[in-house]
Order: structure tokens, then C-alpha cells, then sequence
């Protein structure tokens, strides 16, 4: 990614360089990916192509930067929106009643365990009694642990495994 932040730099791209460098934006790098998304999609190069695609064209990817940089106040909107919303989230859940946000650590707890039971301590309590209970359907299993995820992630998730919210 530095080479593509001296690029930008090099072309007269602040805004870009300061997101591509990690200057503005998360950690993890959230704005980063999506302007290199962004930067990609307009030099009309998969994101995987891209650092190569700057080595050998850079001309070709300081156009598709100056693009995304005239774009940039859009995307900066779009992702204090986002950071609002989370900490908006956050701030909602902080006054909630302990029982209104206990279900999702909740069923983590339940289902960690019952995943360990299947696993593990079933056989062990088979072999130390000698019974033989019946182990839970690991479909079932999975299943259960597919819809709390669904719900747990609002089912982005899912939406996204479908590829119907990577269109967005």
C-alpha cells in the first residue's frame, strides 16, 4: 500500500495519500480498503492487480486517484455516518437493561458449550460411565449456530456469503 500512497503523493492526492497511509481513517483500515476498491474499480483492474497495475502504469492509477480524490468528500461523509451509527449504537446500548443486550453473549455461551458437549465431553461421560447417550445432530448443530449468527450480525452476513450485499 506505500506504493500507491507515494503515488498518490506524488500526483498532488492529499486526501488519498492521508487515507493510504493510514494517516486518516481506522486501524484496521476499513477507508483505506474501500478507496483502493474505489482507485481499482476505476483503473479498471481487480484490487489484487492493482499494486502491480502502479509499478508498471502508474500514470493509469494517479488518474483513477484523482477520480476517487474529487469523490473523497463523499466517501469521508459516508464513513463518519457509519462511525456515528456505531458509536450511536454503542452510546443506545450503555443505557439498555443488562437483560436487553445479555442474549447475544448469552447464546455464545450456549452454543460454545453444546459444541463442546458434541465434541468432547459426550465421549468423555460415554467412556468414564459406559452409556451410550446420543450425540445432537451436527446439522442441527449447525444450523442453530448459522441463525445466531444471522441474527447476531443482522444478517449481513448471510447476505453477504449470498453476494447480495456486496452490491451496496
Amino acid at each position: 500500500m506505500s506504493a500507491l500512497a507515494a503515488i498518490a503523493l506524488q500526483a498532488g492526492l492529499p486526501i488519498v495519500e492521508r487515507i493510504l497511509s493510514q494517516r486518516l481513517g481506522d486501524a484496521g483500515g476499513q477507508l483505506a480498503g474501500q478507496v483502493i476498491r474505489s482507485v481499482a474499480e476505476r483503473a479498471g483492474v481487480p484490487v489484487e492487480a492493482l499494486e502491480e497495475t502502479a509499478a508498471t502504469t502508474p500514470g493509469r492509477v494517479s488518474e483513477a486517484m484523482r477520480e476517487v480524490e474529487r469523490t473523497a468528500p463523499e466517501i469521508l461523509a459516508a464513513y463518519d455516518r457509519d462511525l456515528q451509527l456505531q458509536l450511536a449504537t454503542l452510546a443506545a446500548e450503555q443505557d439498555e437493561p443488562t437483560w436487553h443486550k445479555a442474549w447475544r453473549p448469552g447464546w455464545m455461551y450456549l452454543l460454545g458449550f453444546l459444541w463442546l458437549w458434541n465434541l468432547v465431553l459426550l465421549h468423555v461421560c460415554n467412556a468414564v460411565w459406559k452409556i451410550a447417550l446420543p450425540p445432537l445432530p451436527t446439522t442441527d448443530l449447525l444450523a442453530l449456530t448459522g441463525m445466531f449468527l444471522a441474527l447476531y450480525m443482522g444478517g449481513h452476513t448471510v447476505l453477504r456469503l449470498m453476494g447480495k450485499a456486496g452490491d451496496k
